[in-house]
């Protein structure tokens, strides 16, 4: 990944830690009311809801990790998919139930919670994993371009379409949308450093092997 990404994920995580701090006083209930009033109704933006469904995460995921397994023989890059979409929806999950806050228009003993948004979350955390291998794959930069801008969107309409069906406030959405990108800069950042290691050490015997050759 490029570096210009890096202070993005801490910007991001603070961020997160802005809404948390700010989401359950006056002025974030006004923009989540408002956001709800503007977005309300569009049924094309509430049809996106299913790109964030837990079943097209777990093909999506599942299609990815035999195809790292399989064809790259990456079992890091698998373990990557585990880091960002196995781990991303149990933290989820974990934070759900610690802040507990409702979602909207449920009581709160049914125990529907909203904080942050899993579709956003875990939906940018298996999107942006797909774009990354695909990415490596892809032959030219317009390519790779194309394959990310893909990505964001459909990211970005997966989360709007929680706040058109009124599951989710705007509010849980960014979150959701923060927390999921660093933690998906995070895995990337280990990703990397252990691929550049794997590739350094591998040189280094290469070239003690052709040494003891020409000895």
């Amino acid at each position: 990944m490029k570096r210009i990404f890096y202070p993005l994920a801490m910007a991001t995580l603070l961020g997160f830690f802005g809404i948390l701090y700010y989401y359950q006083r006056e002025p974030v209930r006004e923009i989540d009311e408002r956001a709800a009033s503007i977005f309300n109704g569009m049924g094309w933006l509430e049809a996106m809801a299913f790109i964030g469904e837990q079943w097209m995460i777990f093909a999506a995921s599942f299609l990815l990790l035999v195809f790292l397994w399989a064809f790259r023989h990456d079992y890091r890059g698998m373990l990557f998919v585990f880091l960002t979409v196995g781990a991303g929806n149990a933290l989820n999950q974990l934070l759900q139930q610690w802040f507990a806050r409702p979602m909207p228009g449920f009581p709160e003993e049914m125990a529907a919670y909203s904080f942050p948004s899993d579709h956003a979350m875990v939906g940018l955390l298996y999107l942006f994993t797909l774009a990354y291998f695909l990415g490596e794959r892809a032959g030219t930069k317009t390519i790779r371009l194309s394959i990310w801008l893909a990505a964001a969107l459909l990211t970005m309409l997966t989360a709007l379409s929680q706040v058109a069906s009124g599951a989710h406030y705007l509010s849980d959405v960014l979150a959701g949308l923060c927390l999921g990108y660093t933690l998906f800069v995070l895995v990337a950042i280990w990703y990397e450093m252990r691929e550049r290691h794997f590739r350094k050490r591998t040189s280094v015997r290469s070239a003690e092997r052709e040494d003891i050759v020409e000895r």
